[in-house]
């Protein structure tokens, strides 16, 4: 798929500089550079700022809501500004904090700190995805990520002591057994399952009234890419498929995904349900499935805008897929 990189958090080419990870000396240099910009995130939201909020909000070094970070920060790479840090300052406790807004599928509340500017609040990064550009985009997942990793793996999963940041937080390491744990990405195919002029789409229990989207699945230890889009289709609606080819993939940091999308040619089209599995599923024409990307749709919400999935669907629809 030649556009395959255009999907959201494709990434903009940000220079990782992994090989400065190691280099203690360089990091704190860069840490105490004036042009080094931090990305505060509070539970996984990162600061957002604009009236329009599409870009995301950088402080400088020694700004006071860094001082929430109880762990060191994340270096995250460089580019043509200099370095940029993402910290973790979940340990600060705004007011007002909604907890059913917390656990929705798609948090849409915003927490603003009285020592930032009007318009930079910490914000659902699915809600605003889209709008940002493909470096903050890029960056906005990368901290996610890993600062989600962090906070799930703080001990050592060799000997249950507490391990430690190191590799400027590209790694654990516990001062105990010292035994070294990396960040970790689970892959999982997307599947784009085709069948004449129509694409099969299904629901999970939860999503908001009407949104469908295309299957998808973790792929299994000793799996290829391809079985696991048969396996995971044949599990979830009965259907089974045959040639199996890529097309994109896309990061995905909800928590720590890699999303394989794939196309894949139906054999079958009788569905049958696995409950355990998704609540619903059905073939939709692809001038149905325009309706619902253009909004139009009477009853069905297309997935949502800036997923692998949507790229996919809107690509399929624009014959683009080669």
């Amino acid at each position: 798929m030649k556009i395959a990189e255009q999907v959201t958090f494709g990434g903009a080419g940000i220079n990782r500089a992994a090989e400065l990870r190691g280099d203690s000396d360089e990091i704190d240099a860069m840490l105490g550079a004036t042009a080094t910009r931090f990305l505060p995130l509070w539970r996984g939201k990162p600061l957002i700022g604009g009236e329009d909020r599409n870009r995301l909000a950088f402080l400088s070094g020694g700004h006071d809501v860094l001082g929430y970070a109880t762990e060191a920060p994340i270096f995250l790479g460089m580019d043509d500004e200099g370095a940029i840090f993402a910290l973790d300052i979940s340990a600060w406790a705004p007011e007002d904090v909604d907890p059913e807004a917390l656990g929705q599928f798609l948090d849409p509340s915003e927490q603003h700190h009285a020592g930032l500017v009007p318009d930079e609040r910490f914000s659902e990064l699915r809600a605003v995805m889209a709008r940002l550009t493909p470096r903050d985009a890029e960056v906005a997942a990368t901290a996610k990520a890993v600062l989600g990793w962090h906070q799930t793996h703080g001990f050592c999963a060799a000997c249950g002591q507490k391990s430690e940041i190191v590799m400027a937080g590209w790694q654990r390491q516990c001062p105990d057994c010292g035994a070294m744990h990396f960040p970790r990405t689970d892959p999982v195919v997307i599947m784009l399952i085709l069948n004449g002029n129509d694409v099969l789409i299904g629901r999970s229990p939860g999503w908001p009234e009407g949104m469908y989207s295309l299957l998808a699945g973790f792929v299994e230890p000793g799996e290829p890419i391809e079985a696991a889009v048969r396996r995971e289709v044949f599990e979830e609606t009965g259907v089974r498929v045959g040639a199996v080819s890529y097309l994109a993939s896309q990061p995905w940091p909800f928590p720590a995904s890699l999303m394989i999308g794939c196309h894949g040619v139906a054999e079958s089209r009788d569905i049958t349900i696995d409950p355990a599995e998704i609540e619903d599923a059905l073939w939709l024409s692809r001038e149905d499935m325009m309706q619902a990307i253009s909004g139009q749709h009477p009853t069905l919400l297309p997935a949502r805008k800036g997923s692998i999935a949507h790229f996919l669907l809107s690509n399929w629809l624009a014959d683009r897929l080669d």
